[in-house]
């Protein structure tokens, strides 16, 4: 009994590393190491990319020198797309001049842009593999 429950962890081990993918974030070009950087990653374009409620997962990362490095774990292999934007103030909230430009760095995956505002989920999209995902983005 004692060899088949073993069987049955291994199992169980071996299938949830093979579809479980992990994401790890590097964001450069932060200006400062005042406050932290906010990132948010979706796996679907509702709420890309400011609303919280819709993020599959997020994140408040400390800054050491000019990056900032999270990792996300357990994810499940697919499309994603992450926006981040170095919350200087540590106020939650991106701060903006008097015409809705960002006045702290922001950014999202695949170093996407958009024309007048943020990119689409498309444009910021990227797959994530079964086991290690490495994915950078530099704050404007």
């Amino acid at each position: 009994m004692k060899t088949l429950l073993f069987f049955l962890v291994l199992i169980a081990m071996v299938y949830t590393d093979q579809s479980s993918a992990k994401l790890t974030l590097t964001v450069n070009k932060v200006k400062n190491d005042k406050g932290v950087v906010r990132v948010l990653l979706f796996d679907k374009a509702a709420g890309f990319p400011d609303d919280v409620e819709n993020a599959v997962k997020n994140a408040s990362v400390k800054i050491t020198g000019d990056k900032a490095v999270i990792t996300f774990d357990n994810l499940s292999p697919g499309t994603y797309a992450l926006s981040v934007f170095h919350d200087s103030e540590n106020t939650g909230k991106l701060r903006t001049n008097a015409f809705g430009i960002p006045r702290d760095g922001y950014g999202f995956s695949n170093n996407a842009s958009g024309t007048f505002g943020p990119p689409s989920f498309e444009k910021a999209a990227f797959k994530v593999n079964a086991g290690d995902n490495k994915v950078s983005i530099d704050l404007k």
